[in-house]
């Protein structure tokens, strides 16, 4: 069963409608103990990284998502938190991954946002399994996690590679929105629901 972390972080109404669709059950995350309630734990995350940063201390719930050994999937800001940094109000995150949330370069010709539909080209990781590789996932961000092969499961490209999703054990980051990528993106959450803690 899919906890979602509620701290206030924009519309989730995509995710649970794809959830309901894919027949996953889910409930919401307020306090810390709601965490021991669930088997898998999503971050879901519209807007602003700095806001979200700052809802999500406020909940309390930073040290106990950190400490969690269950899996743990971020989405799009919610990835971005999972990260050392961000440029976004240059704030400190979760430090979850020793990365940078850095913004895209206007100067490489390319639209901020950048927005719509682009393939990803993945690792063989258990969560991309039965999606084949450079499927097209829908993304909406300005910023854009650095790559790095460490923890890169899948490279999706805008004037340059960026990490459309990351790994690192138990944790699971997302920059696109799989609630809105249509039956790819389902088969990722219901991949993401059958992984073993």
């Amino acid at each position: 069963m899919i906890g979602i972390v509620n701290y206030g972080a924009g519309n989730i109404f995509s995710l649970t409608s794809a959830l309901e669709r894919q027949h996953i059950p889910f409930g919401m995350v307020n306090t810390e103990a709601d965490l021991d309630k669930y088997t898998h734990i999503i971050i879901p995350g519209v807007g602003h990284a700095g806001a979200a940063m700052k809802k999500l201390e406020e909940t309390g719930l930073v040290a106990p998502i950190k400490a969690l050994k269950k899996p743990v999937l971020g989405i799009c800001v919610g990835m971005q938190l999972l990260t050392a940094h961000s440029e976004e109000g240059d704030v400190t995150m979760t430090g979850v991954f020793p990365l940078k949330t850095r913004l895209f370069n206007k100067d490489q010709g390319i639209k901020i946002p950048h927005m719509g539909w682009n393939n990803i080209d993945h690792k063989n990781n258990l969560l991309f399994e039965g999606v084949e590789n450079l499927t097209q996932f829908y993304f909406v961000h300005s910023y854009f996690i650095e790559y790095n092969p460490t923890f890169d499961i899948a490279t999706a490209n805008y004037g340059m590679p960026f990490s459309a999703a990351i790994q690192k054990d138990n944790f699971y980051g997302v920059q696109f929105h799989p609630e809105k990528s249509g039956i790819a993106g389902e088969h990722l959450l219901k991949n993401f629901s059958n992984l073993k803690q």
